[in-house]
């Protein structure tokens, strides 16, 4: 037993009044003559233990009645240990997409919030945190409206990161406890969770509202698996954690159906879906599933434009029919133009120039070329058997320092392709074997510190560079080399005209960097804004000759597909989705010793653990029972 004022219990020394007026009592008797002398001896030996018997009936009663009184006023209670010490909690709750999943009663994320409104004590101030929203120092009923409006959304805290932060919640008094409790359904990707407390002081509980299965199957992603002149083959990828046979995929443009389907797992967690589209008609399209878990993971928005044309100019006496043949009219506008007839100020127009072994660069297509690099256009040097190596150096040191050395005679075979490569991603379904490598017969070296995409049987460099500029090691002509003939030769330059204008994929996921090039000329104080039906924001955008590049960072904030507008009319669209990691349900195990499924009962373990069951009214009611008993004695007993 504990008491509230200890220091009262000084008063109990007044039980040594009582006691010392009964040892010192002093009575003054009456004498009163009897002329009966038997009776009165009779008479006054049964007043005697009458008498006795009543003093220390009261002596008794008038001890325990002032120890009670004492007692009642130092105020005793029970309670643990902890219960008296002052206390200050934070709560991380989950607003995690993997927390809206469908449960057999509802929502688990908005079980979740009623749940915590309807067992938090009304009288407890706290800080509550989510992953974007924070409340602080407040009680519930100030923010229950709030939490009942908040949304799900991808972002997700680390589980060193929620710690870290809710840390910094607390107070800096040593003498407080501290109590960080954490709600989520705490899956792998939210990393390890250990079992000791990571900060010193600070109580760590997790609480998992819900630990039964979720049944949930997924949209994972999209992509083209073949393309022709007519029709583009759209694959979707889709996976699932249960037991389900098939499932029904819809494809929609804008809001029209246009094709269905059926997924079939046949007893694998993972299949895929085609659908055929023309490709000569734009499509802003979505992928839709009905599943019961989690929501944002049915739908998967694409599109596909009418893309610009790419500019591609051509610069050299050398033959050009194959770059005529791989730069088509349906994707490309191709120019060709001898060194002598060039127009270098057509140059800064192109989206990509192909250098065609000239053998000497002059210096104002050296410069002209450094212009047209720095505001977002590519180029590709191929070297002359007889160029001029320094003329070559003046351009390509500025890149990766690539510096063409002496030239070398020998013979060499082409026998490694980089596949990872930018040129080359997506192009070769598994590793390459049995290919009839070319062969060139002259060749510069080169030195570079950018990424190789080709290299001779050696390793020395055939075709180097990034985004914006490459360099071949020979020459192409057929005299010099037969790359040419080589089915490398299309993916090659293809992919280095498709890249020199940074057109939007089918889809984008939130939260990237991702970056696009419209074909246009802005005006200093025009601007471009991206919308929605329901959105609209002016994303970051840089000026450059003949073309703008747009950067999506922080926005857009929920997946969609959003249109570019330049005054009012439509350039392109863009679509965004959701990424996937949440749907993956695969869950960290918890400490038991300090966990919970139940945000009750945590919180009627709470109040227990910190119940004081205080005592003095109930000693104040004993004092005066013991009033009532020495009254009584009074009274009643002679």
């Amino acid at each position: 037993m504990q008491f509230k004022y200890p220091e009262l219990l000084w008063g109990l020394l007044l039980l040594l009044i009582p006691i010392l007026i009964h040892l010192f009592q002093l009575r003054r008797f009456k004498k009163t003559p009897f002329t009966n002398v038997k009776f009165l001896k009779q008479v006054v030996s049964e007043s005697r233990k009458s008498s006795t018997l009543k003093k220390w009936l009261l002596l008794i009663t008038r001890m325990m009645m002032l120890a009670a009184l004492v007692l009642a006023f130092a105020q005793p209670f029970f309670a643990n240990d902890t219960a008296l010490q002052e206390k200050e909690i934070v709560f991380y709750l989950d607003d995690s997409f993997s927390m809206n999943a469908q449960i057999e009663n509802g929502n688990l994320f908005q079980n979740t919030i009623q749940d915590f409104i309807k067992y938090a004590p009304t009288d407890t101030r706290f800080t509550l945190f989510t992953n974007k929203e924070v409340f602080k120092d407040v009680e519930i009923r100030e923010i229950q409206n709030e939490l009942l409006n908040i949304k799900v959304s991808s972002e997700q805290l680390k589980i060193d990161e929620i710690i870290l932060r809710g840390n910094t919640f607390f107070s800096k008094n040593t003498g407080t406890q501290k109590n960080l409790v954490l709600i989520s359904d705490f899956q792998q990707r939210l990393g390890t969770i250990s079992k000791t407390d990571t900060i010193d002081n600070l109580h760590i509980k997790y609480i998992k509202p819900y630990s039964n299965f979720i049944a949930n199957t997924s949209l994972d992603s999209i992509f083209i698996s073949n393309r022709t002149n007519e029709n583009i083959e759209l694959t979707a990828y889709l996976s699932t954690n249960t037991e389900e046979e098939s499932i029904p995929v819809s494809l929609f443009d804008n809001d029209k159906l246009i094709a269905k389907t059926a997924a079939k797992f046949n007893g694998s967690k993972k299949t895929e879906v085609s659908f055929t589209l023309n490709a000569k008609e734009a499509i802003l399209g979505k992928i839709t599933i009905s599943d019961n878990g989690l929501s944002y993971d049915n739908e998967f928005y694409f599109n596909i434009d009418k893309n610009p044309k790419i500019k591609v100019l051509a610069i050299g006496n050398s033959p050009s029919g194959f770059l005529e043949r791989i730069f088509t009219d349906d994707e490309f506008v191709f120019t060709n133009s001898t060194l002598d007839q060039l127009n270098y100020s057509s140059i800064e127009n192109q989206d990509l120039v192909v250098l065609n072994e000239i053998e000497k660069l002059p210096s104002s297509l050296v410069t002209a070329l450094r212009t047209l690099t720095k505001n977002g256009g590519s180029f590709t040097l191929i070297p002359a058997v007889k160029g001029n190596n320094n003329s070559y150096n003046d351009l390509s040191s500025a890149h990766s320092t690539t510096q063409y050395g002496n030239s070398s005679a020998q013979e060499l075979s082409i026998s490694e392709i980089k596949t990872g490569h930018p040129l080359f991603q997506n192009v070769f379904d598994k590793k390459v074997s049995n290919f009839q490598y070319p062969k060139v017969n002259e060749h510069f070296k080169i030195s570079t510190k950018g990424p190789v995409a080709i290299a001779f049987q050696n390793n020395d460099p055939y075709l180097v560079g990034d985004s914006n500029a490459y360099f071949f090691s020979a020459a192409l002509n057929a005299n010099n080399s037969n790359f040419i003939n080589s089915p490398l030769i299309v993916p090659s330059f293809y992919n280095m005209g498709v890249n020199s204008l940074k057109i939007p994929p089918l889809y984008a996921n939130l939260g990237t960097d991702i970056s696009v090039e419209i074909p246009l000329n802005l005006q200093q104080d025009d601007i471009i804004k991206v919308s929605s039906s329901v959105n609209e924001f002016i994303p970051q955008q840089r000026i450059l000759p003949n073309k703008v590049r747009i950067n999506f960072t922080e926005n857009p904030k929920s997946a969609g597909i959003y249109k570019i507008v330049h005054n009012d009319s439509i350039l392109r669209h863009i679509s965004f989705n959701e990424n996937r990691k949440e749907s993956e349900l695969l869950y960290s195990p918890l400490p038991e010793n300090n966990s919970s499924t139940s945000i009750s009962n945590f919180f009627l373990e709470s109040q227990k653990n910190n119940a004081i069951n205080e005592f003095w009214k109930w000693f104040a009611i004993l004092a005066l029972v013991f009033v009532i008993i020495e009254t009584l004695l009074q009274r009643f007993l002679k």
